[in-house]
C-alpha cells in the first residue's frame, strides 16, 4: 500500500469518526495531532491533514453533490464509512487538480471493498463516475 493510500485510510478513519460523533473532522484532527505521542502512535501524515482540510473545507458543497447524484438515498440513510468515502473521493476529484479522477476513483474503490460491502462498492463507483463526468459544469 502506498503512503498515500495510507494517508486516505487514516484520512477516512478520521472523517468517519467525525461523523459518527457529529463533530468537525479538523477538530478531530487537530486533537489527534497534539496527543497522539509516543512509542505505539502513528503520526497524523501531512497528505492526511491536506485532505482533512480539503474536505472540511468544502464539506457543504460536497455532501450537496452528495445529496443531488447519489439517487434514491438521503445523506442520512448512506452507510457512514460510504458517506465518507463518497466525500473524500469527491473532493479529490473535484478539488484535486493534480490527480487523475481514475485514480481517485479507484482509491475509494478500494477503501469500499475493504471496509464496506461490494454492493456499496458499484454504487460508489457510479456515483462517482457520475461527479467525475460532470465535474467541469459544477459551480464550486
Amino acid at each position: 500500500m502506498s503512503a498515500r493510500s495510507k494517508a486516505r485510510k487514516q484520512t477516512l478513519d478520521l472523517l468517519y469518526e467525525a461523523d459518527i460523533r457529529s463533530t468537525s473532522a479538523a477538530d478531530l484532527l487537530a486533537l489527534r495531532d497534539v496527543i497522539e505521542e509516543g512509542p505505539d502512535t502513528r503520526p497524523i501524515r501531512e497528505f492526511t491533514k491536506l485532505l482533512i482540510a480539503g474536505v472540511t473545507e468544502n464539506k457543504r458543497k460536497i455532501d450537496e453533490l452528495i445529496s443531488t447524484y447519489a439517487q434514491g438515498w438521503d445523506m442520512d440513510r448512506l452507510p457512514a464509512v460510504d458517506r465518507n468515502i463518497l466525500r473524500l473521493g469527491i473532493y479529490e476529484i473535484v478539488w484535486s487538480a493534480d490527480l487523475d479522477d481514475g485514480i481517485a476513483i479507484d482509491e475509494a474503490l478500494t477503501l469500499a471493498r475493504e471496509l464496506s460491502t461490494d454492493e456499496s462498492a458499484g454504487y460508489i463507483h457510479g456515483v462517482l463516475g457520475r461527479i467525475s463526468s460532470i465535474k467541469d459544469s459544477i459551480a464550486i
